[in-house]
């Protein structure tokens, strides 16, 4: 039986599966299923700092309503850490379940991929990186050797039009979001991957394009994402708290996902997007780029920008990052609102053209009650 075990095991490092190893035992071995929102502590990471914290102003109606019965049932049912809600740059609601509360710091997921979008418009601004239309293949140059590895450009990759071929299936340990997440190397788990059709001619969302635009950002900024982070957003928007950013073993973020903070301090990136890209009186990041993020794609029938999902279909027009299992960041400009939830609702039905159906009863029953 030990043989048999040590066979399975070979077998399993020669075929590139031994990143299972390390997901058994962040998961099965401590009673979970998959990832969840609170595994930060079971992975390297970076830290983002904050500088002189600002807590948010309370509105004078602060937390004096009370959630209709359905609105909460919803939210229990999805299994909700956190509810926050910020109308005219004010907190007017904040609700917690579950032992979390103000300070809980849980797992962004994939409204990360939002954030790193962020720094490649910084860094257009800045001038390191010199145009979003610049090959990716210019920072890494073994993809002038990969078969359309040299056609794809970081605004590809911002759009989700790469034309990588990456199956976004969370359920398979066996397919490339798994080998990411719990391998010991983002290198392996990424640039190993081929290109299936022409960059940027389909909308296909995919966590590994916007690991590829984190290694293209790393690659010119010539420092850790983390810190970038922390200097051009987390210190000037005051965040209450230090975060963390999730890297694999050699000190790459995981630039698809894993940015572990409150929703507090979620929110405020909701609240940069509702201005404009201002805090106070200062431009942190230029208009014309958020623009351009929460633009939808003709490609992505309207849906996507870069890194934000739109929704102008619904009465109540919204954006917002998402994030596996429930985590949102809702913008509403019309009712200047935002709208935080996070949370572990892992059977998340997306019926809405590839959007979960509860954003939207979210922004609609958020804006009755508070409106």
């Amino acid at each position: 039986m030990i043989g048999g075990a040590v066979a399975g095991a070979a077998a399993a490092y020669f075929f590139g599966y031994d990143y299972l190893f390390s997901g058994i035992s962040k998961t099965y071995l401590k009673g979970k299923s998959s990832a969840y929102i609170n595994d930060g502590d079971l992975f390297p990471s970076n830290p983002i700092t904050t500088g002189s914290p600002k807590l948010w102003e309370e509105d004078s109606e602060y937390n004096k309503k009370e959630l209709p019965k359905h609105l909460v049932e919803d939210l229990k049912h999805s299994k909700t850490a956190a509810f926050v809600v910020i109308k005219n740059g004010k907190i007017l609601h904040e609700q917690y379940w579950d032992g979390y509360n103000q300070l809980s710091q849980t797992n962004s997921f994939s409204m990360a991929k939002a954030v790193t979008v962020m720094l490649l418009g910084k860094a257009l601004e800045e001038g390191t990186i010199h145009d979003i239309d610049e090959k990716f293949s210019d920072f890494y140059a073994e993809f002038k050797e990969k078969p359309l590895g040299n056609e794809v450009t970081l605004k590809n990759l911002a759009q989700m039009e790469a034309g990588l071929d990456w199956d976004e299936n969370y359920n398979s340990p066996f397919l490339p979001n798994a080998k990411a997440y719990y391998g010991k190397s983002l290198v392996k788990a990424v640039f190993s991957r081929k290109f299936k059709e022409q960059p940027g001619t389909r909308f296909e969302y995919q966590s590994g394009s916007t690991q590829l635009l984190g290694f293209a950002l790393k690659k010119a900024l010539k420092q850790p994402l983390s810190d970038y982070l922390s200097e051009k957003f987390w210190i000037p928007l005051g965040m209450e708290q230090n975060a963390k950013w999730s890297t694999d073993n050699y000190g790459m973020e995981k630039t698809y996902c894993c940015i572990h903070s409150n929703a507090r301090d979620f929110a405020k990136l909701g609240q940069l997007f509702l201005d404009d890209g201002k805090v106070g009186e200062d431009q942190i990041l230029n208009t014309e780029f958020i623009e351009q993020m929460r633009t939808p794609t003709e490609k992505s029938e309207n849906i996507y920008g870069m890194g934000l999902w739109i929704n102008h279909d619904n009465p109540i027009k919204h954006y917002y990052f998402l994030g596996l299992q429930g985590q949102y960041i809702i913008m509403v400009p019309e009712h200047n609102m935002v709208i935080v939830k996070t949370g572990s609702y892992i059977n998340n039905p997306k019926n809405d053209r590839g959007r979960p159906d509860q954003v939207k009863f979210l922004v609609n029953e958020t804006v009755q009650l508070f409106q």
